[in-house]
């Protein structure tokens, strides 16, 4: 079996094919321009692929609502050109199999849940942290959607006491991803993260601002793993300050020894690493697969 996996950033497209024991046996990268030069060249790379489906994992927000006339569409994405654009329509046109649609972030949520450092669990909570901040989350066996899907990058904060940056997000200003993305980061300190020394005070804010939003996905969810990726936490020293203060926030409410004893091993880098994505839309696709055969 081939699977064709796209996952879609607003930096980077990255496509490849897989197998459904999630190994990965190509994958190429894209810049992502505007949508019909992009989506031209993923066309491109999949047409001599033979792949038997096609899963998705796309940068937001999207439509996931199959009865929607607007079903497979980016929709208020501040991305320039990506907004109310066509997404899945286009290149239903040019392949005829079954597509896995959903978010970046679920489908990393995926991902780890099926291959990765959440296998054998049947809850987890994915936060990815980079250019933009997103959530996925996994639970009772099977992804989180609703009105729309889960925008935990856009949690309301409170600010950090010695922190006066007003914040970067377009819409919000200084909701978590306004205040602890990748370009919140550069806006404040004026230098990109990954040159800020390992002591710099800006990691101290930083994990101030996730462990929040951790503890807010803990009290609200109560998940059995969190995982921590995107190229902020390539920032290894982020992970122990993270977990210092979900305890500070939680002040042992919540009961239970993954948190209280054994939290190194609760709130973690995806086992995955940077191929969660990418596998998590392998795992969408064949998700997509296998409920068109019982259909059928």
């Amino acid at each position: 079996m081939r699977i064709g996996a796209i996952e879609a950033g607003g930096t980077k497209f990255v496509c490849g094919y897989g197998n459904e024991d999630g190994f990965i046996e190509d994958r190429i990268s894209l810049p992502t321009g505007q949508p019909d030069q992009t989506l031209d060249e993923v066309i491109a790379y999949f047409q001599d692929k033979r792949v038997d489906c096609i899963g998705i994992g796309t940068f937001g927000p999207i439509n996931i609502d199959p009865a929607s006339p607007l079903y497979g569409y980016v929709t208020t994405t501040p991305k320039e050109g990506w907004a109310r654009y066509p997404f899945l329509r286009k290149l239903k046109k040019e392949f005829h199999v079954p597509f896995g649609w959903d978010t970046d972030v679920n489908a990393a949520a995926l991902g780890e849940a099926t291959w990765g450092a959440a296998k054998g669990s049947d809850s987890c909570v994915y936060f990815t942290i980079g250019t933009g901040i997103g959530i996925g989350v996994y639970t009772e066996g099977k992804l989180v959607h609703g009105l729309v899907h889960p925008e935990g990058g856009h949690l309301l904060i409170r600010r950090h006491p010695h922190d006066e940056f007003v914040g970067s997000c377009p819409y919000h200003g200084d909701c978590l991803e306004g205040m602890a993305s990748g370009p919140a980061i550069e806006k404040r300190w004026n230098i990109k993260g990954s040159d800020l020394g390992t002591n710099h005070s800006a990691w101290d804010i930083e994990a101030f601002y996730i462990g929040q939003a951790v503890t807010s996905a803990i009290l609200m969810l109560s998940p059995k793993k969190i995982i921590l990726g995107g190229g902020v936490m390539h920032q290894k020293q982020l992970f122990p300050l993270i977990r210092t203060e979900v305890q500070k926030n939680l002040n042992g409410y919540v009961s239970s020894e993954a948190l209280l004893s054994d939290i190194d091993h609760y709130i973690i880098p995806p086992g995955l690493e940077d191929n969660a994505g990418l596998c998590g839309a392998m795992a969408l696709g064949l998700q997509a697969f296998i409920q068109r055969e019982i259909d059928e």
